[in-house]
């Protein structure tokens, strides 16, 4: 299983601003890939930045998707991916394939916050850094897309 984590900068889901990646097999973490990517359209939202910490200077000089796309593409080559709020995160994947007129394989995707509903119920909430908690896993760098990645993981080997 490969758990991802997208972060954009603006209205517009293509704007992939970083990802972080997981590789998940037979339980263990055995790999992780974290980049900077340029977005598209290439303007910073105010509220965006302020959530994930990213701002123009910090992407401007990043590769574009379809570079980091193909680091990743061989990375979780047969293996589902997992993402907390799930809709979110395949809409924003779709919208940047899309911008870049790349074909969207059809990839196997479960969601954790989803999963999470049902099977720990009485949380508070259901936000990552929650639901993380209530599995084990101390997050620290809450909004970087390695470390929601990483704690989409663990919660995804608890849970799934």
């Amino acid at each position: 299983m490969r758990d991802y984590d997208i972060k954009f900068v603006n209205k517009e889901r293509s704007s992939v601003c970083s990802v972080g990646i997981v590789i998940v097999r037979n339980g263990e973490i055995v790999d992780s890939f974290y980049s900077l990517i340029q977005p598209e359209p290439n303007y910073y939202n105010y509220w965006c930045s302020q959530v994930h910490g990213l701002c123009y200077e910090d992407t401007n000089d990043a590769p574009v998707f379809p570079e980091v796309w193909a680091q990743i593409e061989p990375l979780i080559e047969n293996l589902p991916l997992a993402a907390h709020n799930k809709p979110f995160d395949e809409g924003c994947l779709k919208a940047v394939f899309r911008v870049y007129q790349m074909d969207y394989p059809d990839y196997e995707f479960y969601d954790t916050l989803c999963v999470s509903r049902r099977v720990l119920p009485d949380l508070e909430n259901h936000q990552l850094h929650t639901v993380a908690a209530a599995c084990g896993f101390n997050m620290e760098n809450h909004h970087h897309a390695l470390a929601d990645a990483e704690a989409c993981a663990w919660i995804a080997r608890e849970i799934l």
